[in-house]
């Protein structure tokens, strides 16, 4: 039989409206489950409020808000789920007074951002989900995540969180660790995050390093996105750290051999060479001797005798083409062509072929005030001076005897 004093000792439930208390299921009805708090009247709480009703049973113990003592039916009225609110909203208000880290499922995509349910609802700026904002939203609906309340107003029960800032610092104490362990020369392994026109930046576990343009291959590249793409798995040569700058400057084609080494021995000068048109600009021609090596025919380099000729009148890229080496500089990765040197230089046997005293015809291909460009051969001029015109008459201008 239970005592009077032990029912006097027991705390007496506090019934204030507003309070939280708890209470057990009576009777469980389709609109509705009545609860027992323990005063004079039954509590009811719309079902709608379980999320889910099948797993309820009678006896089961539930925390409530008591929002009125009674009805006019003289109900109780409560509410499951602005207890849970309040208590969330408490354990959300200590978590921002600490470290605000909180994990959060995400409901939705809305206006600016997302809605994330941490226990009450909370705001996911677009802004702050990564580091790079991203364009499809939806992709993360449904997902849980570790977040860090940056923002509350108890006033108007907001909050706003942030998953950028965890992000930034997980890859910033990355950084540290790859930078206090990395040396130059080191090869490491690494993902190409994006390509600019001037190199790609691959993504090294948390540290971005740039592998430039000049870096990538040995041979002509024009633009990153001929050799590398985004997402793409590389293995990079450390070739510069700057620890206060936090930067890193990488090297691709410096993990294969450089093909410029013992280039001298490879391609002496005299030698007759082969090898493809890769670009005709207006001072010469460029050839790909061997991938990675390339030289160049200078436009004074393609004729003994045509003057004033372009690349592009004799010659298209990807042409494949003969030349002699004429020199090499392994310091600069140059390499000297010619066109020319294939054939033997008619100025080499102009003496004999046209000697002092012989006459000769040709036809006049330019005048000047003190002479007159004869075409002898092809490529070659001879000048018949002013003064050597007449042995009588005094000419003043070619033009007045020749035409």
């Amino acid at each position: 039989m239970i005592q009077m004093q032990d029912v006097m000792s027991k705390p007496m439930p506090d019934f204030r409206e507003g309070s939280i208390v708890k209470g057990r299921i009576l009777e469980i009805r389709p609109r509705e489950v009545l609860v027992d708090i323990g005063y004079k009247s039954e509590g009811v709480i719309p079902s709608a409020e379980f999320e889910n009703i099948d797993s309820l049973e009678v006896g089961d113990e539930v925390e409530v808000l008591l929002e009125r003592l009674e009805n006019d039916e003289g109900m109780v009225i409560l509410s499951k789920e602005k207890a849970a609110y309040r208590q969330n909203w408490n354990k959300i208000a200590s978590v921002f007074q600490g470290d605000g880290l909180i994990k959060g499922k995400v409901k939705s995509v809305v206006k600016g951002g997302l809605m994330v349910n941490i226990g009450v609802e909370a705001f996911l700026p677009a802004s702050q989900i990564d580091i790079i904002p991203p364009k499809d939203l939806q992709q993360f609906v449904g997902n849980t995540y570790d977040f860090k309340i940056v923002k509350i107003n108890d006033d108007r029960r907001n909050v706003v969180l942030s998953r950028r800032e965890l992000i930034e610092q997980e890859r910033s104490e990355k950084r540290q660790k790859f930078l206090e362990g990395v040396n130059i020369g080191d090869k490491v392994q690494g993902t190409v995050k994006n390509l600019t026109d001037f190199g790609a930046f691959i993504d090294l576990d948390g540290m971005d390093g740039l592998l430039h343009i000049t870096d990538m291959t040995w041979g002509r590249l024009g633009h990153p996105s001929e050799l590398v793409k985004v997402g793409q798995q590389l293995e990079v040569v450390v070739l510069d750290i700057n620890k206060e700058k936090e930067r890193v400057s990488l090297g691709l084609k410096q993990t294969q051999k450089n093909p410029w080494d013992q280039i001298e021995e490879r391609f002496p000068a005299g030698q007759k060479v082969k090898g493809k048109i890769t670009n005709l600009v207006p001072y010469g021609a460029f050839v790909e001797l061997e991938e990675g090596v390339e030289g160049l025919i200078h436009v004074s380099e393609l004729s003994w005798t045509k003057r004033n000729m372009r690349p592009s009148d004799i010659l298209t890229v990807g042409q494949e083409v003969e030349a002699v080496v004429l020199g090499v500089n392994k310091e600069e990765q140059k390499i000297s062509l010619g066109l020319r040197q294939l054939e033997p230089n008619p100025w080499d046997e102009i003496e004999k072929k046209f000697t002092i005293g012989s006459r000769v015809k040709g036809k006049i291909r330019n005048m000047t005030a003190y002479g007159a460009f004869v075409e002898l051969d092809e490529g070659i001029d001879g000048m018949i001076h002013v003064s050597d015109l007449s042995w009588t008459k005094k000419i003043n201008q070619p033009s007045e005897v020749l035409k």
